[in-house]
């Protein structure tokens, strides 16, 4: 699969350019700025200033209008955050059972039903028309911009021009610059409504600007294909074509946890000591929009749950701490209880329980670590 048809999104596996987005914390968070930071806001470049120069006169011999071109860049500029983002990417770490609390956590499941029955009418008649069942694509909806609420604001042109100037994949993103100007120009949106993440996913499910151009739809029949408004339709059409045309088969279950009336299938158990899962077809083309197992399955369990499925049966063991998810979710707790605020108990332990860790420990005397242990959970009591 060409480069270009597997970068749909970046926000929720860390192994590589994918179909989808790359940063859990980013697209798993509920959290977003609702301003930019000062480093995704355009600073003075000369060199980028030259390339873009040089860019135009390749971007004309490829039906580029000058026009199209002259609104394009009114007001873009290089990012340094977005080189810095880029180059510092890490390795997504988390366990599957982190990774499914964050994906399937009891908000996201209840927004997914919510935003399910909003838009029943319109997902019924996408999976009618596609084959791809409503709650698969509500799911990567909710994983990919938390149904709508977290599609990003980082401007596409200077996003892309930034990464295709700075070179690293300069070849690649110089490819998507022209694939978004082409958007523009073809006017189903103007350049500074054209919003995303700092590589260019846009829109409700992430859409990387090459997909648009080959799976874009416009299901609501007004001449535009616009995934990033108020009304979803055409994203979710959108992602629901990309499923299709990737083998996606009607009336597939994409699996389920072994022992608990799943389809035959592939067996697989990503954590050891997990529960293990028997996928079938359709997890396979879930991975062709994200190579990750751990992304396929949080979208299969999220589509479960919001399909009205409870959680997973299975236990995990316990972490790395001798800690089990109800161990940590005491420990978040009590925390919180003691007046150092985890910002939530769901058994995940990220950068708001490491603090709140770290306080408890410097107001008890204890060495501060940040970390979880079965004797910090005693003394909280």
């Amino acid at each position: 699969m060409q480069m270009n048809r597997r970068l749909f999104g970046l926000g929720i596996s860390a192994l590589a350019l994918s179909a989808c987005s790359r940063s859990v914390a980013s697209r798993l968070s509920t959290d977003a700025p609702d301003t930019l930071p000062p480093d995704l806001l355009p600073a003075a470049n000369a060199d980028y200033d030259a390339w873009v120069a040089a860019f135009r006169a390749r971007a004309t011999a490829q039906g580029i209008s000058e026009s199209t071109l002259n609104t394009a860049f009114r007001g873009a500029g290089f990012l340094p955050g977005v080189v810095t983002r880029d180059r510092n990417q890490t390795e997504f770490r988390r366990s599957l059972e982190d990774y499914l609390s964050i994906a399937a956590s009891d908000e996201r499941v209840e927004k997914g039903r919510q935003a399910l029955a909003r838009h029943r009418a319109t997902l019924e008649a996408i999976e009618a028309e596609s084959g791809v069942d409503k709650e698969i694509v509500t799911a990567i909806w909710g994983l990919e911009s938390y149904y709508g609420e977290r599609q990003g604001l980082i401007p596409v042109i200077s996003a892309t021009s930034t990464l295709a100037y700075e070179g690293r994949r300069g070849r690649y993103f110089e490819r998507e610059l022209i694939a978004a100007l082409r958007i523009v120009q073809n006017g189903d949106i103007p350049a500074r409504q054209m919003t995303g993440s700092w590589a260019g996913a846009m829109g409700h499910t992430q859409c990387m600007p090459t997909v648009f151009q080959e799976y874009a739809v416009d299901f609501t029949g007004d001449g535009r294909r616009d995934i990033w408004s108020a009304d979803p339709s055409d994203a979710l059409a959108t992602t629901a074509a990309y499923l299709r045309r990737h083998g996606w088969t009607r009336g597939l279950r994409w699996g389920g946890e072994v022992g608990y009336g799943e389809p035959e299938g592939t067996i697989i158990q990503p954590q050891d000591g997990g529960p293990r899962f028997s996928t079938t077809s359709n997890f396979r083309v879930i991975k062709r929009y994200n190579p990750s197992d751990a992304y396929a399955l949080g979208v299969g369990h999220l589509a479960d749950r919001i399909g009205g499925a409870g959680p997973l049966r299975g236990t995990f063991p316990p972490d790395e701490y001798g800690l089990t998810r109800a161990d940590r979710i005491r420990l978040q707790e009590r925390l919180t209880a003691r007046g150092f605020d985890t910002q939530g108990a769901d058994g995940v332990i990220g950068d708001n329980t490491e603090t709140a860790i770290r306080e408890f420990q410097a107001s008890q005397g204890m060495p501060v670590t940040g970390t979880p242990s079965q004797d910090l959970l005693r003394r909280l009591g």
